[in-house]
């Protein structure tokens, strides 16, 4: 059974249609769209500030979403693929991306739509992604534009995987 609590009177709100792992962790003023999916030792916590997450969303297993305290809540938009490990802190990510396996997105960031950070990348504190771009090393920095098959190819073929996935323990 997953660990879903509230914080200081909020509660995670989270659709039916979502899947979540039995050892996952939501706590506090967390918002969770349509067709989400969180993952195997994924934590979402909200009890510093919030965090929205639009649909299509999956957070892959061991990543951790979290904000910083009255100052920064972290935001995903509509199909977005957080990778295995990820952090994702006090952010902004709009919709279409992908962040790669343990990669770090710190506060105060945007990582503006059709978007991709690599495996592995650390997105220092106020920087800007800019749309159709790729980040990654440390600290990122971008490295190429992302073509329309890139995006169609990657991005919205793993958000479309992790919908299939999380159907197969729905059943």
């Amino acid at each position: 059974m997953p660990i879903i609590k509230s914080v200081r009177g909020k509660q995670p709100h989270i659709p039916e249609d979502c899947f979540i792992a039995e050892n996952a962790t939501i706590l506090g003023d967390v918002t969770i769209g349509e067709q989400c999916s969180i993952w195997f030792n994924a934590v979402i916590r909200g009890d510093v500030h919030f965090i929205k997450m639009g649909n299509k969303v999956n957070i892959q297993d061991g990543a951790v979403i979290h904000a910083t305290y009255l100052k920064s809540p972290t935001t995903i938009g509509n199909n977005v693929s957080i990778g295995h490990n990820a952090i994702v802190h006090g952010c902004t990510i709009k919709d279409n991306v992908l962040v790669g396996m343990g990669s770090i997105i710190m506060d105060d960031c945007v990582i503006e739509s059709n978007s991709i950070i690599a495996a592995g990348a650390v997105v220092t504190k106020n920087t800007v992604v800019e749309s159709g771009s790729i980040y990654a090393g440390v600290p990122a920095k971008k490295v190429k534009d992302i073509s329309k098959e890139l995006i169609s190819g990657e991005i919205d073929r793993i958000a479309n995987n992790y919908v299939e996935y999380s159907s197969w323990f729905k059943e």
